[in-house]
């Protein structure tokens, strides 16, 4: 019988106010960031989650996030929405999140709980990768599907079938068997918002604390030699001034550039 998922969400910065780089890490400045919320691919795969638990109400829904102590609200996030659980594994580790070492301090976490299904989104908002959910699976030796736009769970049999994004618009079936892994496609399904009643519940309820130290931590694998703005590709002008002035510097302009002789083939 089915009884438990876990659903690995991330915290990523709000992007609502610029990104300061920190040469010394070399990454962005943390310290500047303030508010996190939650990745919106790993929504999708808290939902999809939570459609599970309504077909089969015995299942527990368990959500898991790494990081410092000020990502707690994006866990309280998860059971407004509808989590059963909030576990917290804490890692004051500054700088680019390794996703090797990220995936080794989960899997050690899940190893000892024993879950039958484990979902991520496809990947992260911030650094764009999509590693985390196969190295878990590698590591806890499941098997696994990414890209994941449809699946259709057989707790009688322990099985799911997944229906997974290739290139060119084609897709893939596979069937896998319990305990999996599957890293979750944005588009599956519609995220819910939460609920007052769940709001609520989520301030009070406790959060499961894990210090990175009681689990595996595993090596770094990765390691960011620079980071820096992207290049400007264009100039943009703004011009002040009253309406005759703008129109003087305009014409300066078009005149300088040589754009109206080329767009009506003035000699």
């Amino acid at each position: 019988m089915m009884k438990h998922i876990l659903v690995c969400i991330k915290a990523v910065p709000d992007t609502s106010s610029p990104l300061r780089i920190d040469d010394a890490i070399p990454w962005v400045d943390e310290h500047d960031i303030k508010e996190y919320r939650m990745n919106r691919f790993d929504e999708f795969a808290l939902e999809e989650a939570i459609r599970i638990r309504e077909k089969l109400p015995q299942v527990t829904v368990d959500a898991l996030t790494v990081g410092p102590d000020r990502i707690r609200p994006v866990i309280r996030r998860a059971l407004a929405v509808g989590a059963d659980n909030g576990i917290h594994i804490r890692d004051e580790t500054f700088g680019f999140g390794d996703a090797h070492r990220i995936a080794a301090l989960i899997a050690g976490y899940a190893a000892a709980n024993r879950y039958d299904l484990i979902l991520t989104g496809v990947l992260a908002e911030d650094d764009m990768q999509g590693l985390v959910g196969p190295f878990i699976a590698e590591m806890l030796g499941l098997p696994c599907a990414t890209v994941v736009v449809r699946q259709d769970l057989n707790p009688s049999e322990k099985t799911i079938r997944v229906t997974c994004e290739m290139e060119a618009g084609l897709s893939e079936l596979a069937v896998l068997q319990l305990p999996a892994l599957l890293t979750i496609q944005s588009g599956i399904n519609r995220p819910r918002y939460p609920s007052l009643s769940n709001m609520l519940k989520s301030r009070s309820k406790e959060l499961i604390h894990i210090d990175n130290r009681e689990t595996e931590k595993g090596e770094s694998h990765f390691s960011i030699h620079s980071i820096q703005y992207p290049p400007e590709e264009s100039h943009c002008i703004f011009l002040t001034g009253s309406a005759e002035d703008k129109a003087d510097k305009l014409l300066r302009i078009i005149s300088e550039k040589s754009l109206l002789r080329k767009r009506i083939g003035i000699p």
